[in-house]
């Protein structure tokens, strides 16, 4: 029997070291599948609940094992459904590969069933796309999109036609003009900054007193040369919110996270610093930088794109981070002064007791920050934790304690709800000897996270260590975006909008086989946390937490105290919860927030 066109695209892949797929099947990619079930002892092939998922989880695939993940759709819907995944992985900068079917090639233009236009569909999302119309085509294309997505560290999609993908494979092209030969493989690149631009960097970095060094996912292998960096150079590490698992949270001198869900410590040190230093981190918000001229900068990335984006540099090293690091820090000089480094130690110091403080705030009924602190401490070895999008992302950001031996993520610049379970199914599926834990709100949870628990009843039982946990966050509440309709816009909660129906999650999870927990009182959390992590199969922990608890930035601006003010004069539907609880997390140098918005003292002052 000769091989067809999908074969042949299966064997191609092999050959690329594919081995995982995730997909969902439909008749636009039969001849696809149909090959799938002859090549069944070459590929793992995960069958998701809906197209979208199975490009988060390609995305996490790519995001916790650096190779290509692969994903797997019909024509039609089902290329349109991919959409959302894939552009999580564009903007966290994964390389995937989306394949997709087509209606037959005779029928296109016809505006023919589930016809669309996937070139120009998928245009913005993939760095290279392309339709198949010859068997010939096959290995070439192929070849392009995976290597360009190694290289590019982006998307790219392969469209064939239904038709095409049961004709006779053509695995050697004729050797007559128009047709190409190509390879398997990828080759990296090398690319490594002048020693001038070294030197550059290091004279700016040796002139500075008061240095801060921020890094993001780029620095994730990273970790011992930042390390070393920040105690010669005396500078505190701020971490982007995809580069959390660059060091651990138990050094001193780490400030923690940036940005609206970071720290007082992050905040401040960027305030006064007069150099900063970037490290694979293309941290979007400004703001939370230097002011415009404050600071010296440099900037460490291996793409020239990413260069001074978000704040002026005036040495650009182009390079891998480990590597370019390795060959600067022999350049630097140890700061003598230590008096920097000191006051940010201290910061880090405090900002970890006021966590606590916060946490251990009493609330109706638990304090989701408690649940993120407590979290920490129980942690097994070697956990990888994938988070959602929603107020629950805060307290990832802040509470945890990664440690060295683990690996975090969620989505990043995207910042998209729904990545919190597949991600952990891909890491699950990446690494089965491996503890994992899904942070999910209940939003996300009803939004997809319910049905890809199913995918997790079919797979668990294959994993060499069954410890997977989906942790629930059950506000009955869109928390994120009440906050910031609050805290931006002055707007008091819609109800009808924001409210999220209750639904029993660690019940479900039972009915799915697993092992359900609901907490509703904190004194049980440790003991929760425990008993979920030392499971003999997968486990839902429902954790029933208060939406009144404020997710406060680092640093409160005149306008979202007015806006925060305003919504409560518009009248909020849990007006007495918000101001109790915004008191107890406030109760120190920002009360003045809350005791304006008190009933008799709705009045605006500039100079607050």
């Amino acid at each position: 029997m000769s091989k067809s066109v999908g074969d042949y695209l299966l064997e191609r892949l092999s050959e690329w070291g594919v081995k995982r797929i995730y997909g969902f099947p439909g008749d636009g990619i039969n001849g696809i599948m149909g090959a799938m079930g002859r090549a069944s002892d070459r590929f793992d092939y995960i069958r998701v609940r809906h197209e979208e998922m199975s490009a988060f989880m390609a995305c996490g695939h790519a995001k916790f094992t650096g190779e290509i993940g692969v994903c797997l759709a019909t024509s039609g819907p089902g290329a349109i459904h991919l959409l959302n995944g894939l552009y999580d992985a564009k903007m966290d900068h994964m390389p995937v590969l989306a394949i997709v079917g087509q209606q037959a090639s005779s029928a296109l233009g016809s505006d023919y069933q589930q016809e669309v236009d996937l070139q120009t569909l998928y245009k913005d999302v993939s760095n290279y796309v392309e339709m198949i119309s010859s068997p010939a085509q096959v290995r070439h294309v192929l070849d392009r999109a995976l290597r360009i997505a190694a290289a590019e560290r982006a998307v790219t999609c392969v469209i064939v036609p239904n038709d095409i993908q049961e004709m006779d494979a053509v695995p050697s092209p004729p050797r007559s003009h128009g047709n190409v030969y190509s390879g398997v493989g990828y080759a990296p690149a090398h690319g490594e900054p002048a020693d001038r631009e070294l030197r550059a960097a290091a004279e700016i970095l040796n002139a500075g007193s008061k240095v801060a060094i921020l890094v993001g996912a780029g620095a994730l292998d990273a970790s011992d040369e930042v390390i070393e960096l920040a105690d010669v150079l005396g500078g505190g590490v701020a971490k982007a919110l995809l580069g959390k698992a660059a060091l651990p949270d138990d050094l001193p001198f780490v400030t923690g996270s940036i940005g609206l869900l970071g720290t007082r410590p992050s905040w401040k040190m960027m305030q006064a610093c007069d150099t900063l230093l970037m490290i694979g981190t293309t941290f979007p918000y400004a703001e939370f930088l230097p002011k415009d001229g404050q600071a010296r900068a440099v900037q460490i990335d291996i793409s020239p794109r990413n260069v001074s984006m978000r704040y002026p540099t005036e040495v650009n090293l182009i390079g891998d981070s480990a590597q370019t690091l390795r060959r600067l820090l022999p350049l630097l000089e140890r700061k003598q002064d230590r008096s920097w480094r000191e006051s940010i130690e201290a910061d880090v110091a405090d900002w970890w007791k006021e966590l606590e403080d916060k946490a251990m705030e009493p609330a109706e009924p638990i304090n989701p920050q408690r649940i993120f602190w407590e979290l920490s401490s129980h942690l097994p070895q070697g956990a990888i934790l994938c988070g959602d999008c929603g107020s629950h992302t805060n307290w990832y950001a802040r509470d945890i304690k990664m440690r060295r031996d683990m690996m975090g993520s969620l989505s990043g610049k995207l910042a998209t709800m729904g990545s919190g379970v597949p991600y952990a199914i891909a890491a699950k599926m990446a690494y089965p000897d491996r503890p994992v834990l899904a942070m999910v709100g209940d939003g996300a949870m009803q939004m997809n996270g319910n049905a890809e628990l199913i995918t997790v009843k079919e797979q668990w039982q294959r994993w060499q260590n069954p410890c997977f946990v989906v942790m629930v966050l059950a506000n009955h509440d869109l928390n994120q975006v009440t906050w910031e309709q609050r805290a931006m816009a002055g707007d008091p909660k819609f109800e009808t909008a924001q409210r999220v129906e209750d639904f029993p999650y660690a019940r479900y999870g039972e009915l799915l086989g697993f092992k359900g927990i609901r907490v509703d009182n904190p004194d049980d959390i440790g003991r929760a946390w425990d008993e979920a992590f030392a499971a003999d199969r997968p486990v839902v922990i429902e954790f029933i937490a208060d939406p009144d608890v404020p997710p406060l930035p680092p640093h409160i601006t005149f306008d979202q105290a007015r806006a925060f003010m305003s919504m409560l004069v518009h009248g909020d539907p849990d007006e007495g919860g918000v101001i109790k609880q915004a008191a107890r997390q406030v109760k120190d140098g920002a009360k003045h927030i809350v005791e304006s918005a008190l009933p008799g003292h709705h009045r605006h002052h500039e100079d607050d």
